[in-house]
């Protein structure tokens, strides 16, 4: 027995899967309109959909505007000349504890009428107020004269101790990230191991370089030194990548100050590393990642103008933020497919955008999978094509779309009322009557006999038990839809209601009357026949020339190999402009001319006089055209239709469905 849990949704599971069906009825019109799975899929990466459960799946463009609007925020959040002025403030306000003590004591000395002591505590404060008056202005030198420099003041010793504490957590994790966090209190043996792990680093990448084998391998490496590198790093070019983009991001931010506030800030940091004697390996580390990694932007300038103070290890999270933001716009801007998204981390998206967005993404990352996994494309040749179950889901579905527009009482189904002799079986059976083919239903006779005589055995049988299957009559129709590919079927917007009506008479025809044949031609200046596998890839044709002579020709040819009723279905928004001449050639003039209205109205009467009927579908049709279609229908005793994109399909549709059901007749 399978067991099921269930728990309270808290937005982070998956649930209500994007399914192929949802996928392709996104698709849809994009695909038919251009006949591209690739193309259609990346539009649909782009703009984004919404699932089966009218959920909304983000688009790329979407994506990437909350992405540049993130940018934004962070750049409007901080004021970056202020992580030098909050140092500088900090030990401001250490210096004027110690004045403050030293004001304390020496009014003490005063107050108390002890000539020694007065004078030997002015001569105490004296030196003192000369050491911090001769502080230097650079933070590098302050920090480093007040190391040396004797508090009076116990509580402004601890307040510059805990400071110069905070600057060296936040400088390591400003080059080295969260291994500040692994250093603790930063002991000196913490801090004689992490001078060991940087010095193996450097000569790990030294060794690479040289193409020597790794000494201690990177394994071993992470063994013992893990802890300071708490990326999950798999291997040394990982580790070496994340370490490249933390200095990378501190490099930046040095980068974007002031040359005053760079040059100081820089100086401090080199004698905090110094101070913890690591200053040596971390700038070698930083000239071997930079050798290493080129194209990290190490000297991007960055304009911040917000107002928030941020401190160090602050100011570097924000370019490290920034860094990951821009590659990923570039990975989005430029991705050709949707599985070219697999390489975005989703963890880090959802850290750097939010759930909803790494949701998104996520789905994106699954639209060719899903429809792989579903049959209903496949890769050929490095591209994504309709398999064939993928054509009969389009051709449905345009089917479904144009039926779904029609009064249910305009036509009903395949059926017909004339029973009795025929080839194919219905549901319906009838009592037996001499002369017609005994066709015995044997489940219905043994019941009849049962019911007469009662249960038991044997069953014995008489001539008005015998009941057998009707049967229809059948008559095959072969039809060759000719759609017109000229370039002014786009320019006027008819193309993708005609190319529907083509999916879904194909879908039509091999679902429900799978014995007929439906032939299809495609023509602008010259005809060709369209496999209907391959059908949703045509799109139309960039050359002028509307050549209804050859595709009259191109469909008498299809339909001569086959019997019973014939039709050809044109569609078409222009005149005849193009005919073929007798030693092959192609002639094309706009305005049509006398010889190509003639060569078109000749194969209109050989299609007559091979009892084959035209019906023409006309789009836009004004002026010469209309008189044009109502000369053909003269000549040919088919039907003529002025309509619309909007209302193509339901003539189309209505006018097979009543022919076909015209041309029965008993076998």
């Amino acid at each position: 027995m399978r067991g099921h849990r269930y728990s309270r949704w808290d937005g982070t599971q998956q649930g209500f899967d994007v399914d192929a069906d949802s996928i392709l009825a996104e698709l849809n019109d994009e695909l038919v309109y251009h006949g591209d799975v690739s193309a259609a899929l990346k539009r649909m990466m782009q703009q984004g959909f919404s699932d089966r459960d009218g959920r909304h799946v983000a688009g790329l463009r979407e994506l990437l505007e909350r992405l540049r609007e993130e940018r934004r925020r962070t750049e409007e959040q901080y004021d970056l000349g202020g992580v030098y002025s909050e140092i500088a403030e900090q030990l401001g306000d250490v210096v004027a504890t110690e004045q403050r003590a030293l004001d304390e004591l020496e009014g003490e000395a005063d107050r108390s009428g002890d000539t020694r002591r007065k004078e030997v505590t002015g001569g105490h404060v004296a030196d003192r107020r000369s050491e911090l008056a001769l502080l230097p202005d650079d933070l590098a030198g302050q920090v480093r004269a007040l190391q040396r420099y004797d508090f009076t003041s116990t509580e402004a010793r601890e307040r510059f101790e805990d400071l110069l504490e905070r600057l060296r957590q936040e400088v390591i994790q400003s080059y080295l990230d969260q291994a500040a966090d692994a250093l603790g209190e930063m002991n000196p043996a913490e801090r004689q191991r992490l001078r060991e792990a940087l010095d193996r680093l450097n000569r790990m990448i030294e060794q690479r370089e040289r193409g020597e084998a790794l000494d201690p391998g990177f394994e071993q490496f992470m063994s013992e030194f893990g802890d300071f590198f708490p990326g999950d790093a798999e291997s040394l070019e990982e580790l070496l990548e994340q370490l490249a983009e933390r200095m990378a991001a501190t490099s930046a931010m040095l980068a974007s100050m002031s040359p005053a506030q760079r040059a100081q800030l820089g100086q401090l940091m080199d004698e905090l590393l110094g101070d913890m004697d690591i200053s040596w390996q971390v700038n070698r580390l930083a000239g071997n990642l930079r050798s290493m990694f080129p194209d990290l932007s190490w000297e991007r300038r960055v304009d911040f103008s917000g107002a928030e103070a941020p401190s160090l290890s602050e100011a570097s999270d924000a370019f490290a933020r920034l860094s990951e933001l821009d590659q990923l716009e570039q990975l989005m801007a430029g991705v050709p497919q949707p599985g070219a998204l697999a390489e975005v981390d989703l963890d880090r998206v959802r850290e750097l955008l939010g759930k909803e967005a790494a949701s998104s993404l996520h789905e994106l990352q699954r639209l060719s999978r899903r429809l792989e996994e579903a049959g209903v494309v496949e890769q050929r040749e490095a591209r994504l094509e309709l398999t064939p179950r993928g054509l009969r889901h389009i051709g449905q579905r345009a089917l479904a779309d144009l039926f779904s527009r029609l009064e249910k009482d305009r036509f009903g189904g395949h059926e017909l009322a004339l029973r009795g002799s025929g080839h194919e079986r219905t549901e319906l059976t009838k009592p037996y009557e001499y002369g017609e083919p005994f066709n015995l239903n044997i489940e219905r006779t043994i019941r009849n006999a049962i019911g007469r005589g009662g249960a038991g055995t044997p069953v014995r049988l008489r001539p008005d038990d015998f009941e057998v299957d009707q049967t229809e009559h059948l008559t095959k129709v072969a039809t060759v839809l000719l759609l017109d590919l000229s370039l002014s079927m786009p320019l006027r917007e008819n193309f993708l209601a005609a190319k529907k009506v083509a999916l879904a008479l194909h879908s039509l025809i091999s679902s429900r009357f799978p014995r007929d044949y439906l032939g299809i031609v495609g023509f602008s200046e010259l005809a060709r026949e369209i496999r209907p596998q391959d059908l949703p890839e045509v799109s139309w044709d960039f050359v002028y020339g509307t050549n209804m002579q050859h595709a009259l020709l191109l469909a008498r040819r299809l339909l001569s190999r086959h019997s019973g009723t014939k039709q050809i279905v044109m569609i078409t928004d222009g005149e005849p402009t193009a005919h073929i001449l007798e030693g092959g050639g192609v002639f094309f003039n706009y305005p049509p001319v006398r010889s190509t209205v003639d060569a078109t109205l000749v194969e209109v009467l050989r299609c007559t006089r091979e009892r084959i009927r035209l019906d023409t579908f006309a789009l836009d049709a004004i002026g010469h055209l209309r008189e044009f279609v109502e000369k053909i229908t003269q000549l040919n005793g088919g039907r003529a239709f002025f309509t619309t994109p909007e209302t193509l399909g339901e003539y189309v549709l209505v006018d097979f469905i009543e022919h076909r059901r015209s041309a029965r007749r008993p076998a």
